[in-house]
């Protein structure tokens, strides 16, 4: 994990389809490495979604 949080630590990356099960997972692991996630999407397509259910929302920014 070290030298994926050298690779991504303070990198802005655009995520296409963030609040999809593989999106909203991506998101959740790019913040933890340190990156801003922003994130653009219709809505969300399942109820539950992971998206809402790890509150990816606080921590991307969601377009």
């Amino acid at each position: 994990l070290e030298k994926l949080e050298k690779i991504f630590k303070n990198k802005t990356i655009l995520i296409t389809g963030h609040t999809g099960f593989k999106g909203s997972w991506l998101s959740l692991w790019l913040t933890r490495l340190g990156a801003k996630v922003i994130g653009l999407s219709d809505d969300i397509p399942t109820e539950p979604s992971n998206f809402d259910v790890n509150d990816i929302s606080s921590l991307v920014e969601d377009h």
